[in-house]
C-alpha cells in the first residue's frame, strides 16, 4: 500500500510540474488520537473537488508529512491508515496562502477493522535509501530455508560459501549486526542460529557515514528481527521441516501485547538437526588424496523478550534481552589416502562439541524536545558470550607417532557499548547530529590439551574504543549533501600465558561525505566517500596453535595491524512508476596495510601447511553492481542482480610472494508467480563465475531453487513447499592449488525439500515504537543501533 501511493504521488507530481500556475506546499503531522503518538507510513493524498487524485505522500517515522508543488486550487486532503477512520479536510491554495501547515491530524481508531488487520509482505522488495539498501524479507524468501544463512545467497551483493562464511561485494571483511548491535559471535555460526522466519529485513550499508562504527572493510550487514507492536494481543507461529540426507526442524513464535503506556513483545525460535558435508582434495604432485566427511549437528534456541514504556509524549523507556543457547558441532573423519601405497593411509577421527550461551541486554531512553525532530537518545547494550569447546581426536592406519588426544577451549567475551546521540534540525533545510560512544571488549581464552606436541595456554585480549562523531547536512530542491567525521581513540593489549605480548594505542579520524542529486521524481544520483577500518579478528591474533588436520596447522599473529580502507561510490536509481525500479552502482576501494593469509610449508613437517596472517602493501579493488525489482504483469514479478568485482591480490604463499589479478562476477534472479489470490510459485537461480585467490583458482558454481506457497483461513495461515538445489549442483570446486599443487571439491547437503507452516493470530493497528537507532532501518540514516 505504501509503495502504491508513493508511485501515485510521483506520477502526480510529474504531471503538476508541467503546469505554470502557482504552486503550494502542505505540511502536517499524523497522530494516534488515543495514544497521542505519531503514526508512521500513513497515506496522505490530495484530491480535487471531483475526487480525482492530484498528489500524495506518506508520513515519516515521526508522523510528519510534506506534499509540495501542489498547483493553486481547492482540494480535499485525505489521510488514511489501516485500522483507523479516514480523515478529510478541505484546503485552498492560492497566491496569498501557498504554504499550508495543517498541524496535528488526530486519527480515530476504527474498532470494526481491528480483528482483520494483518500486514505481511508476500514478496521480497528492495528499497534504496540515502545510505543503505534495504531488503524487506517477504514470504518468498522465508520459504527457501530455515536459517539466515540459507537465504543470504538470495540477497544482492552477498555470498555465502559452503562453510557459511559470508562476503559482501566479494570481500569477507564485513561487519554483521543483529538489530544494529554486535553479538560477538562468529558470523557463520550466527547466521546458522537465526531462524529465517524471525527476520524482518536485511540492510546492506556498503559505504557507512561517520555516524556509524567504522569497522568492517566491505561495509555492514544489519539483520533486523521482527518486533510485533500491534495494539492488543498478537502473534505469529511458524514451523518447518527440511529433508535431505538428514532431517532438520525449525520453529518460531512471535508474541506481542500492547495496552496503554506499555508494549510487551517476545520471540522464540528453535532449530535442530544434522547436516552432512564432504570434501575431496587431490595433491597431484605427491599423488595422495585428502577426504573430509563430516556431520554437523545443531540445536539452537533464540529468546527475545522486552518492553516499551511510553511515559508521555516525549519520553520513552525500552528494555529487551536476547538469549541464544547453542549446542552442536561436527563429527566425522579426515583421511589421507595413497592410491599407490595404501599401507600409508591415515585417518583422523574427530568429534567436536560446542556449547555456548550468547546473551544481550539492552536499555534505551528516548527524549523528544519541543521542536519537531529535536531529540536525544541514550542506549546501553551489554553482550556476554560463554563457550565450551570439547574435542577429541583419534587416529587409524599408518599413525606413526600420532596418539589420540583431547582438547578443551574455554572462551568468555564481554562487550559493553554505550551511546549518546543528539539530533537538531536547525531549520527547514539543515540538520546537525552529534554523538559519543564507548565500546569495551574483554576476551578470556584458556586452552588445555592432552597432545604431547602442544602445550596448555591462556590468552586475554582487551580492547577499549572511545569515539565522538558529528554530521551536518542540508536539503535543497534537487540537491542534498551530508558531511561528517568520527574521531576514535583505540587501545588494545594482548596477554599470552600471563605475559603481555602486544599493545597498541592510537587516535584516528574517519571522514565521510554524501551528495545526492534528484532532477525529477524518477531519477536519483548519489556520490559518497568514507574511510573505514578492519581490525583483526580474535582467531587472527591469538598465538595458540590449532591443529585442524594432520596436514594443516593454524596460528594467529598477535602483532597483526588493522587495515584501512578509503571507499568511493557512485549510485544511480531509476523508478518505473508502479512497475518497480532499477539501480546501478560502481565503487573503488584503496586498502592500506592489507591483511592477507600466509600459507607456508611447515618446516617441522614437510608436505604440511602452516596458515597465518600478515600485513602487506596497499591494494585496490573495483566493482560494478546492477539490480532491478520489476513487476512484468499482475502475476509475475522479479528481483534480479548482477555484480562484478576486480582486485589485485598480494601475499606470501609458501616460499613465494605472489601477485595476481582476480575478476569475478555473480548473477542471481528470483521470480514470483501469482497463480491466484491464495497460490503463488517462486523460482530462484544463482550463478557465480570462476575466480581466484592466492591459494587456488575457483571454478564456476550454479544452483536453482523452486517453491510454492498456499494461504488459507482468511490468509491467516499458509503452507510453503520448497525444493532447493534442484540439479544438485551447488558445490565448491578448485584447481591449481598453491603452494602445494592440488585440486578438490567441497559439497554440503544442499539438495533438500522444505515444508513450512505459518499462522497469524490476534489483530490490531500497528504502532511500533519509532526509535532513532544507530544501525536501524530509519530513512534518516545513522542512529545508535
Amino acid at each position: 500500500m505504501k509503495q502504491l501511493f508513493l508511485i501515485i504521488a510521483l506520477f502526480s507530481s510529474a504531471i503538476s510540474l508541467a503546469d505554470n500556475e502557482p504552486f503550494g506546499n502542505i505540511t502536517g503531522e499524523v497522530i494516534d488520537e488515543e495514544l497521542q503518538e505519531p503514526i508512521p507510513y500513513a497515506t496522505v493524498v490530495i484530491n480535487d473537488m471531483e475526487g480525482n487524485l492530484i498528489s500524495g505522500n506518506t508520513s515519516t517515522g515521526d508522523g510528519s508529512f510534506v506534499i509540495d508543488k501542489v498547483p493553486a486550487g481547492k482540494y480535499v486532503l485525505q489521510v488514511q491508515f489501516i485500522g483507523y477512520k479516514t480523515y478529510n479536510r478541505e484546503v485552498d491554495i492560492n497566491s496569498r496562502n501557498s504554504n499550508i501547515n495543517i498541524g496535528k491530524i488526530y486519527l480515530e481508531p476504527d474498532v470494526a477493522m481491528l480483528d482483520g488487520v494483518t500486514v505481511i509482505a508476500e514478496r521480497t522488495t528492495i528499497e534504496q535509501r540515502v545510505d543503505r539498501k534495504v531488503i524487506n524479507v517477504g514470504k518468498d524468501l522465508t520459504t527457501t530455508g530455515a536459517s539466515a544463512s540459507d537465504i543470504m545467497n538470495n540477497i544482492p551483493s552477498v555470498n555465502v560459501d559452503q562453510n557459511g562464511n559470508i562476503a559482501l561485494r566479494g570481500n569477507s571483511n564485513v561487519k554483521i549486526l543483529v538489530d544494529g548491535r554486535p553479538t560477538n559471535m562468529d558470523a557463520a555460526q550466527l547466521l546458522r542460529q537465526i531462524p529465517s522466519t524471525s527476520i524482518k529485513s536485511i540492510e546492506l550499508i556498503t559505504n557507512p557515514s561517520a555516524k556509524y562504527n567504522p569497522e568492517g572493510m566491505s561495509g555492514i550487514i544489519n539483520i533486523v528481527l521482527h518486533k510485533n507492536a500491534n495494539d492488543g494481543f498478537n502473534g505469529n507461529l511458524n514451523a518447518g521441516v527440511t529433508q535431505g540426507e538428514n532431517t532438520r526442524y525449525n520453529s518460531s513464535l512471535d508474541l506481542n501485547y500492547r495496552k496503554g503506556k506499555f508494549n510487551f513483545f517476545g520471540n522464540f525460535g528453535a532449530q535442530w538437526g544434522d547436516r552432512f558435508n564432504f570434501g575431496r582434495i587431490y595433491l597431484t604432485e605427491d599423488n595422495y588424496r585428502q577426504n573430509f566427511d563430516l556431520v554437523n549437528s545443531r540445536r539452537s534456541l533464540l529468546f527475545k523478550v522486552g518492553v516499551d514504556f511510553y511515559l508521555n509524549d516525549r519520553n520513552t523507556f525500552s528494555f529487551y534481552t536476547n538469549q541464544n543457547p547453542y549446542k552442536g558441532g561436527p563429527d566425522g573423519s579426515l583421511s589421507i589416502l595413497y592410491p599407490d601405497n595404501p599401507e600409508n593411509n591415515l585417518t583422523q577421527n574427530l568429534d567436536f562439541d560446542y556449547e555456548n550461551q550468547n546473551s544481550t541486554y539492552n536499555f534505551i531512553f528516548d527524549h523528544k524536545f519541543n521542536d519537531e525532530g529535536h531529540k536525544i537518545l541514550l542506549e546501553s547494550n551489554y553482550n556476554y558470550f560463554d563457550e565450551d569447546e570439547n574435542s577429541s581426536f583419534t587416529f587409524e592406519g599408518n599413525t606413526g607417532n600420532l596418539a589420540a588426544y583431547r582438547d578443551h577451549v574455554k572462551e568468555k567475551r564481554e562487550n559493553l557499548v554505550v551511546n549518546l546521540d543528539y539530533e537538531n534540525p536547525l531549520n527547514e533545510h539543515s540538520k546537525l547530529e552529534m554523538g559519543a560512544e564507548a565500546r569495551i571488549l574483554n576476551t578470556d581464552n584458556a586452552f588445555t590439551t592432552t597432545n604431547e606436541e602442544m602445550s596448555d595456554a591462556t590468552y586475554q585480549y582487551n580492547r577499549d574504543i572511545y569515539s565522538f562523531y558529528t554530521t551536518y547536512g542540508q536539503n535543497f530542491e534537487k540537491w542534498s549533501y551530508q558531511l561528517g567525521a568520527r574521531l576514535e581513540s583505540f587501545k588494545v593489549n594482548a596477554i599470552y600465558n600471563k605475559e603481555e605480548i602486544f599493545t597498541d594505542d592510537y587516535l584516528n579520524l574517519y571522514p565521510s561525505g554524501f551528495i545526492t542529486y534528484t532532477p525529477g521524481e524518477k531519477n536519483t544520483y548519489q556520490l559518497s566517500y568514507s574511510r573505514r577500518i578492519d581490525r583483526p579478528g580474535f582467531f587472527q591474533v591469538t598465538p595458540i596453535r590449532d591443529v585442524s588436520s594432520p596436514r594443516l596447522t593454524v596460528s594467529g599473529n598477535p602483532e597483526l595491524q588493522p587495515q584501512f580502507t578509503n571507499s568511493l561510490e557512485f549510485n544511480y536509481t531509476r523508478k518505473f512508476e508502479e512497475k518497480g525500479s532499477f539501480s546501478a552502482g560502481v565503487f573503488f576501494r584503496n586498502l592500506n596495510d592489507e591483511i592477507s593469509q600466509v600459507f607456508l610449508e611447515d618446516p617441522e613437517e614437510p608436505g604440511s601447511l602452516l596458515l597465518q596472517f600478515a600485513n602487506f602493501e596497499d591494494n585496490n579493488s573495483y566493482g560494478l553492481e546492477l539490480s532491478t525489482n520489476y513487476k512484468f504483469t499482475k502475476w509475475w514479478s522479479t528481483n534480479t542482480s548482477f555484480e562484478v568485482y576486480s582486485q589485485k591480490l598480494k601475499g606470501q604463499v609458501g616460499t613465494q610472494y605472489l601477485e595476481t589479478d582476480n575478476t569475478a562476477f555473480t548473477f542471481r534472479s528470483s521470480h514470483n508467480f501469482k497463480a491466484s489470490e491464495r497460490l503463488s510459485f517462486q523460482l530462484f537461480g544463482f550463478y557465480r563465475g570462476e575466480s581466484k585467490n592466492l591459494q587456488m583458482d575457483m571454478e564456476p558454481m550454479y544452483f536453482m531453487n523452486a517453491g510454492a506457497r498456499y494461504s488459507f483461513w482468511d490468509d491467516k495461515a499458509s503452507l510453503s513447499l520448497n525444493f532447493n538445489d534442484i540439479f544438485n549442483s551447488q558445490e565448491f570446486r578448485f584447481i591449481n592449488g598453491r603452494p602445494l599443487p592440488q585440486e578438490g571439491r567441497f559439497k554440503g547437503e544442499s539438495q533438500t525439500v522444505y515444508l513450512g507452516f505459518s499462522y497469524r493470530f490476534g489483530g490490531g493497528k500497528n504502532k511500533a515504537l519509532q526509535r532513532k537507532q544507530r544501525d536501524d532501518n530509519q530513512a534518516e540514516g545513522g542512529g545508535v543501533f
